[in-house]
């Protein structure tokens, strides 16, 4: 479990998007959000869990080895939200295991409400796609995801909460 660093201001270490995984196979996986790296992709998240937007949408794309991405209403992976893209927040966070980044087109400024967590290292996304948070608990759920692209079954997000 992840603790405040005094001094690091109210909640700053603490603001966390829970997707629940659940429907009988999966669990809750807890990711603390960073808009220390990207506060405009962060803020995003926030609405849209917040407006139940994540709720029943499945991971589309899940690759062994490399990413589980969901976070498109459509399942298709050509869908997104109806709010404008987002500017790119390209950050130096490294994408690693358990890291949250946000999916995009060929175009920087693309990025609208889908979203990937790494499974392994895959730093050659580094400085190209907007890290925004990382995985604190329950990975071994974004593990388990059925696999595919998209996947036979997918897994999906039952519920995405945002807490303090």
């Amino acid at each position: 479990m992840l603790h405040p660093t005094p001094g690091s201001g109210p909640h700053a270490d603490t603001l966390t998007l829970t997707l629940d995984t659940g429907d009988g196979k999966g669990g809750d996986v807890v990711i603390k959000l960073r808009p220390d790296l990207a506060p405009g992709h962060v803020e995003r998240i926030k609405e849209l869990a917040g407006e139940g937007f994540y709720d029943g949408v499945v991971f589309h794309r899940v690759i062994p080895g490399f990413m589980a991405q969901g976070g498109d209403p459509t399942g298709t992976g050509m869908g997104g939200s109806k709010k404008p893209d987002l500017k790119a927040e390209f950050n130096a966070e490294p994408h690693v295991r358990g890291v949250c980044s946000m999916a995009r087109s060929s175009n920087p400024n693309s990025a609208n409400s889908q979203f990937f967590i790494c499974f392994d290292d895959a730093r050659f996304l580094d400085r190209q796609y907007t890290v925004w948070g990382v995985v604190t608990e329950g990975m071994e759920h974004v593990d388990a995801l059925p696999k595919g692209e998209p996947p036979r079954a997918p897994g999906k997000i039952v519920k995405a909460t945002v807490g303090a």
